[in-house]
């Protein structure tokens, strides 16, 4: 529940004074009680109050559900039995209310999501079935899934979703479900992950020509960092986790060849399962390029031209491979998908030891989404597994690990995320660069060296 109230609290009393004139003199009264007790967070103080007010008077101000949602929780939490049972149906009512009265600040699914989360926090003390549960969450996800942003909410969601798999016969048609489910919910965190990086990418665009973040725009760069990351390693990460082997080859192929004449015409569902099959890298199966095949023949696209190129690979015709995946990145018009398909591709060449062109595509995935860092990192290792490759001299080749060092740690600079991270790979190559004594030896203190080969860069012998 939105806890920001959109008026200050002065701002408050001048608007009851104008705009309230005739409103309850107790209802104002209470409001500034309450409000001062939620603040000093004396809950039991503030309940009798607050209640008065949420009787007599409403729609009168926000505060009523922002504050009451914290009273509440604090009743629940601080209470058993039957006594705790009703503050537990009493939120539920809080939340409804909320929308009733203050309907443009409490969108549907937040509304229907704080009531499911509730539900599944106190299902031992509601004894409310598992499938009960999950239709609050799914009846959130039907009516208002744009608005379904709630992290724990959407885990909660899928998690549920494959423990009532679990507790059922097993059918083909219930798998399907599952990983239905799976891939809704992916598409609403992928949406929101979207959403945040892009505003990211806006303040380092802004920072890059030289300009200064505000101290909101600052806190709000935090905010989006901290929530991406909740999302791609707790939430993702957790829910791969807990689909498993479930969504394993053995499980996925003979389940999509049964229902693949059936929706061999459905561009979703081609879409989903080729993706899911590639993620499950069950891609040396002939049906993989079946479904590949015959998505490219009813919707081509960037994905599909992607892993036509994973399929050319495989065969091991690197040229039809590399025109593919060229294909895939004309065709992709989205800045952060095209960006993940840069990667993908600059992943291969990185393993195949194709550096140079990695480190380019690498550097285009930066252009793509400049506060993403880890393209910084990769071109670092690179460098770093180089060094031997790439000096003339044991000092020279020794002092590509500065270079390595310093591209670590512009991944710090512009991704907060990896700040730590960077900052540690940073020290260890510099760890093995010349240290102080190699470099009064050779008197190059302040010198700048070219390091040759595939690299093509210069580092700056640090001064003593």
């Amino acid at each position: 529940m939105k806890t920001r109230l959109t008026i200050l609290l002065v701002a408050l009393f001048m608007s009851a004074n104008i705009g309230f004139a005739q409103q309850d003199e107790e209802c104002v009264n209470n409001l500034s009680i309450f409000d001062s007790y939620v603040k000093s967070k004396k809950y039991d103080e503030a309940y009798g109050p607050w209640k008065i007010v949420r009787e007599k008077c409403p729609d009168y101000n926000r505060a009523i559900y922002a504050h009451g949602e914290k009273i509440l929780k604090h009743k629940i939490e601080n209470t058993t039995g039957e006594e705790q049972l009703a503050h537990i149906e009493d939120l539920m009512l809080l939340y409804d209310q909320s929308r009733e009265h203050f309907e443009s600040n409490y969108d549907l699914a937040e509304v229907l999501v704080d009531k499911a989360n509730l539900a599944y926090k106190y299902r031992k003390e509601l004894n409310m079935p598992e499938q009960d549960i999950y239709n609050m969450f799914d009846e959130a996800y039907k009516k208002d899934a744009k608005n379904f942003t709630s992290a724990v909410g959407l885990y909660t969601y899928f998690s549920l979703a494959v423990g009532l798999y679990d507790a059922s016969p097993q059918s083909s048609d219930d798998a399907q479900k599952m990983f239905n489910k799976y891939d809704d919910v992916k598409e609403i965190i992928d949406n929101r992950i979207a959403t945040m990086t892009t505003q990211l990418n806006k303040y380092a665009e802004k920072e890059e020509a030289g300009e200064k973040l505000s101290s909101k725009e600052e806190r709000y760069r935090s905010s989006y960092e901290s929530n991406i990351e909740a999302f791609e390693n707790q939430i993702l990460g957790s829910m791969d986790k807990t689909l498993g082997d479930r969504a394993n080859c053995e499980v996925l192929i003979p389940l999509y060849k049964k229902d693949f004449e059936e929706n061999k015409n459905d561009t979703v569902w081609l879409q989903r399962s080729m993706n899911k099959m590639g993620e499950k890298d069950c891609t040396d199966d002939p049906f993989f390029e079946k479904l590949v095949v015959q998505k490219n023949t009813v919707e081509p696209d960037a994905k599909t031209a992607y892993y036509l190129g994973v399929l050319k690979e495989k065969q091991g015709k690197m040229a039809e491979a590399n025109r593919y995946y060229d294909q895939s990145l004309q065709l992709e018009t989205d800045p952060l998908k095209k960006w993940n398909l840069v990667i993908r591709v600059a992943e291969k060449n990185f393993k195949r030891g194709s550096f140079s062109k990695a480190r380019q595509q690498y550097m285009d995935a930066l252009k793509l989404n400049p506060s993403n860092g880890t393209p910084h990192l990769r071109i670092a290792a690179m460098y770093a597994k180089s060094a031997n490759n790439c000096g003339d001299t044991n000092f020279n080749k020794r002092a590509v690990f500065w270079l390595a060092a310093d591209e670590a740690e512009k991944a710090g600079k512009v991704d907060g995320r990896l700040r730590s991270a960077a900052a540690q790979t940073a020290k260890s190559y510099r760890a093995n660069a010349p240290a102080k004594a190699d470099i009064f030896q050779c008197s190059c203190s302040g010198e700048v060296i070219k390091i040759g080969c595939w690299i093509g860069r210069s580092v700056t012998v640090p001064s003593i």
